[in-house]
């Protein structure tokens, strides 16, 4: 379990496929001292096990993790979003976020206010249901406020602490994220879908 609070960002150093998916290796993080081989670490939101530490933090990806995130379009050199599983005495500054990706969305639109940031998104197909206007979401497992909705995108601010400690700074049109929507708002549609109230959509 995460919070969307992200430590820091690291470099990814490569990607090797394999015969079930890949390896990716990044920089080691100023607290690899503190990790451990099988801990979870969560990299652009995804919650990966360590499964390496020579010559640089390695996890294995599978395919099924290739094909619904990010990961396996990074090139060498960029930056991945960081975050350590939560401890149960630590205060929740974010949502609570898996680490279990849902689907990959499009950056459509970048621009700048003053410090801040606009960011607006495409909504992935049959995912719309799962946004609320000042909702929460995770964006390469940054938890964001939903800022403004439609039909078919959404868009959130990027305040400069965040723009600065998360690669969602460096984003451009075009770029694919890793999105995580919320785990609480699941629950109730999948509640929904199950008991027949209220003709709530089928994902």
């Amino acid at each position: 379990m995460f919070t969307g609070l992200v430590e820091e960002t690291a470099e990814l150093r490569e990607l090797i496929p394999n015969e079930v998916g890949a390896r990716l290796r990044i920089a080691a993080p100023s607290f690899a001292s503190e990790m451990r081989l099988g801990d979870s670490l969560a990299l652009n939101g995804c919650c990966l096990t360590l499964a390496s530490d020579a010559g640089g933090f390695c996890f294995d990806l599978l395919q099924e993790t290739l094909d619904r995130t990010n990961l396996g379009g990074l090139a060498s050199g960029c930056k991945i979003n960081l975050e350590r599983a939560m401890l149960p005495d630590m205060r929740l500054g974010g949502h609570f976020v898996q680490g279990h990706i849902d689907a990959t969305a499009g950056v459509l639109e970048k621009r700048r206010k003053g410090d801040d940031l606009f960011l607006r998104f495409a909504i992935p197909a049959g995912g719309g249901a799962m946004f609320v206007e000042k909702g929460s979401v995770a964006v390469n497992g940054v938890s964001l406020t939903v800022a403004e909705l439609g039909d078919e995108d959404f868009a959130v601010w990027i305040i400069p602490h965040t723009r600065q400690l998360t690669n969602l700074g460096a984003l451009e049109p075009g770029d694919r994220v890793n999105l995580e929507y919320d785990m609480l708002a699941k629950y109730v549609l999948r509640y929904l879908r199950m008991s027949g109230v209220g003709g709530a959509p089928v994902l």
